[in-house]
């Protein structure tokens, strides 16, 4: 019984700790990598609450209790906001929007897993979806050429960035694109892509692609949250109407994300819907968001669905928009202010600074 109290009072800890640890501003893999699964640790003190009637006695079960409901309480309050209790962002499209075909844009966001072989799973869901815009994370040549060789015939419009080290990127389209870049923001070997798009009806919209470095426990995370905030801070200045997709590897509630919205003025679909965990896929009970879009408030939302296995970790992701001509939100992220763009220039140099490989370069050997 001993033993059994003192593992109670070991995982209320760190429960307690999980909690509160992400409200610094320590940006490490260690710390930043514990806000990930809030949903997990907020049913997990709810479990440890009954459990405390079983194994404490009345005393120190008040003190467990009172710790618990802390860092339940937490923890919801960071994922309530994405669920349908919560004010919805993105204002949903009218049904004159919905009949306005040509304004729309479909787009599929995929993260393959480099290692994951299987093509044809992809492709099959491509050919089903029939998006206008398909982006591939993780692609190396074989990847590039697999994709290519299937869906040429679907999409005009090419951007490969074959990669080795996990890091590359393919863009397909139907609509047309111009302008296009493809850079390294932060990290060498880490690339991602601004193109303008442009509808079936003639208006002109920039999409950026990203996928920063992952959290890992032996590593800060300041190129990842370098890359975001600059990716917001440069969505925010944009004179189009913006998206920004990709594998954040960052979940939708943290720090670093909220911040990006704060930079960006961007909405993001998931809150008041749902969390549309894409990550990870093989593993139901460890699922949280990692692959997202955010959109200009000139966006409608017509569709958002998290597709079928494709043999990766990750889950893709639908996105189906209307594109007006008027801004409109049902809510707006707060604005940023001068310490904040001071404390992201900080961050940048920092890690310019640095010589270095980028983080998990080595996962994807076979």
């Amino acid at each position: 019984m001993l033993l059994l109290k003192m593992l109670f009072w070991f995982g209320a800890a760190f429960l307690f700790l999980s909690s509160i640890l992400p409200f610094s501003k320590i940006a490490h893999g260690a710390v930043r990598g514990i806000a990930f699964p809030r949903e997990q640790f907020f049913v997990l003190s709810l479990t440890m609450i009954l459990l405390s009637f079983f194994v404490l006695d009345p005393q120190p079960r008040v003190w467990a209790i009172c710790a618990l409901g802390i860092a339940a309480a937490i923890h919801v309050g960071y994922i309530a906001k994405f669920t349908p209790i919560w004010t919805k962002q993105s204002v949903g499209a009218t049904q004159a929007e919905l009949a306005d075909k040509d304004t729309h844009v479909t787009l599929i966001a995929a993260n393959v897993k480099q290692s994951n072989r299987d093509y044809q799973r992809l492709v099959d869901l491509i050919k089903e979806e029939q998006p206008d815009i398909a982006t591939a994370l993780e692609v190396d040549e074989a990847w590039v050429d697999a994709l290519y060789d299937a869906l040429k015939d679907d999409y005009a419009h090419w951007v490969k960035v074959p990669k080795s080290n996990s890091y590359g990127v393919v863009l397909m389209s139907n609509l047309p694109l111009s302008q296009t870049q493809v850079r390294e923001l932060l990290v060498d070997d880490v690339p991602s892509i601004r193109t303008r798009v442009q509808t079936k009806s003639g208006q002109n919209w920039r999409l950026y692609i990203i996928h920063p470095e992952p959290p890992v426990p032996n590593h800060d995370t300041k190129g990842r949250d370098g890359e975001i905030a600059m990716m917001g801070i440069e969505a925010g200045k944009d004179d189009l109407p913006v998206v920004v997709t990709g594998d954040l590897n960052d979940v939708a509630w943290s720090a670093p994300t909220r911040r990006f919205q704060r930079l960006s003025g961007l909405l993001d679909p998931r809150v008041g819907r749902g969390f549309y965990n894409t990550f990870h896929a093989g593993i139901p009970l460890l699922r949280w968001p990692l692959d997202h879009l955010f959109h200009s408030p000139e966006f409608r939302l017509i569709r958002m669905d998290r597709l079928r296995h494709i043999g990766s970790d990750h889950f893709p992701i639908l996105f189906s928009l209307a594109l007006t001509g008027s801004k409109k939100a049902n809510s707006t992220p707060e604005p940023s202010d001068a310490d904040e763009r001071e404390e992201v220039k900080e961050i940048v140099e920092e890690e310019r600074q640095k010589d270095r490989e980028a983080i998990g370069t080595d996962w994807e050997n076979d």
